[in-house]
């Protein structure tokens, strides 16, 4: 074995559809956002990344068609046709209906948009903003781990909600001790990198808004960061138990990657900040400079009314005047990798590839690392 250099990436893509099977038909024609994907992917050239609110289907023809019509061909704006041999996609919980009354409205499911609240993460049909893991090599696909169904409660200490004036818990015991943890689903994907197994870590917590003064969201947000924080902790912790009934944490040699967007600032927006920043400064994740942009820099610059305190340069995603730009996505290494570079795809307005930057409010972001040789 010798070293290997990889580029890690992760892209919150914006492919997603409000009708079962709709991002399937959008794909078998000539879908224009996801030809800008596929440029931005033949652009930066990544050897392993994680799609983020990219719709999950059970035949995987969303994820065969992207490949195939779009990103094995060159796309304007874009490169030479990137092919990935591998992938791993798995159901999520968004859109699946939990058959409970989740949002506290007195009943179980809805009509319209509403029917997304009780559904275990929210969504319009199974599969909705799911995840999509691309690689340039080997996937041990019977290896992988899944926590898709892991309930909330077993983990000690959950931020359980509460009504902040009685103090009272939100959801009823018989709804707490059902509900599951992860909106879309957390994934331990082994890839037999040239140097060795790399464990892709992909989530996709939801975000910290869209509720009420009992901030479920932002609570659930925070404790499915917070789970990945425990898994690499070490230890065998009994609770943390994968869909298939294996319990414990990540091996303490073991060398991963946690990449997803995790709808959580450091510093600014919504969200418990710590739990972000927590896993940021855990002591088996690399140490290294924050993944930055000019374009990041001139689209806080348009919204000159927000306040901030991180840094402008280290936004990921731009959402608009009443948000601004924040840093949600993550591209987060373990100790024991050299880190050779990194960077998020944001264009300065004019620059060659700002005209792809449309297809998603989010931004790619890249890091550059050499994995030295192991097992």
């Amino acid at each position: 074995m010798t070293s290997t250099p990889l580029r890690l990436a992760t892209f919150n893509t914006s492919l997603y559809d409000e009708r079962a099977g709709g991002l399937v038909e959008r794909l078998q024609g000539d879908d224009a956002n996801a030809r800008r994907i596929a440029a931005v992917l033949q652009r930066v050239r990544p050897d392993i990344v994680l799609l983020n609110e990219f719709d999950f289907d059970d035949a995987h023809a969303a994820a065969g068609l992207f490949q195939r019509r779009y990103l094995e061909v060159a796309q304007p704006g874009g490169g030479e046709p990137l092919s990935y041999p591998y992938r791993y996609l798995a159901p999520v919980n968004t859109g699946v209906p939990s058959g409970l009354d989740l949002d506290g409205n007195g009943r179980a499911g809805g009509e319209g948009r509403d029917r997304g609240n009780d559904a275990w993460g929210y969504g319009l049909h199974p599969g909705q903003y799911g995840m999509l893991l691309l690689s340039r090599f080997p996937i041990d696909a019977d290896a992988a781990r899944t926590f898709r169904t892991l309930r909330w409660s077993t983990m000690p200490g959950a931020r359980q909600p509460a009504d902040p004036t009685t103090g009272a818990a939100w959801y009823p015991p018989e709804v707490w001790s059902r509900l599951r943890l992860s909106s879309k689903s957390h994934w331990d994907v082994p890839v037999r990198t040239p140097s060795g197994t790399l464990h892709v870590l992909a989530a996709h917590p939801t975000p910290p808004v869209f509720d009420g003064p009992e901030n479920r969201n932002g609570a659930r947000n925070a404790d499915e960061i917070r789970l990945w924080r425990e898994y690499i902790s070490g230890g065998d912790p009994a609770w943390l138990c994968d869909d298939a009934g294996h319990c414990g944490g990540l091996a303490e040699a073991a060398r991963f990657v946690i990449l997803g967007d995790y709808n959580n600032d450091p510093a600014d927006g919504d969200g418990e900040h710590e739990a972000i920043v927590e896993l940021l400064e855990h002591p088996r994740v690399m140490r290294m400079p924050t993944p930055r942009s000019e374009g990041a820099v001139q689209a806080a610059a348009s919204y000159p009314g927000l306040p901030r305190i991180g840094s402008p340069a280290h936004a990921t995603g731009d959402y608009g005047p009443r948000t601004g730009t924040l840093r949600l996505d993550y591209v987060l290494p373990s100790t024991g990798m050299a880190h050779r570079g990194s960077g998020v795809f944001w264009p300065a307005p004019g620059a060659p590839g700002a005209e792809l930057l449309q297809a998603s409010d989010h931004r790619l972001v890249w890091v550059d690392v050499t994995m030295p040789a192991g097992d």
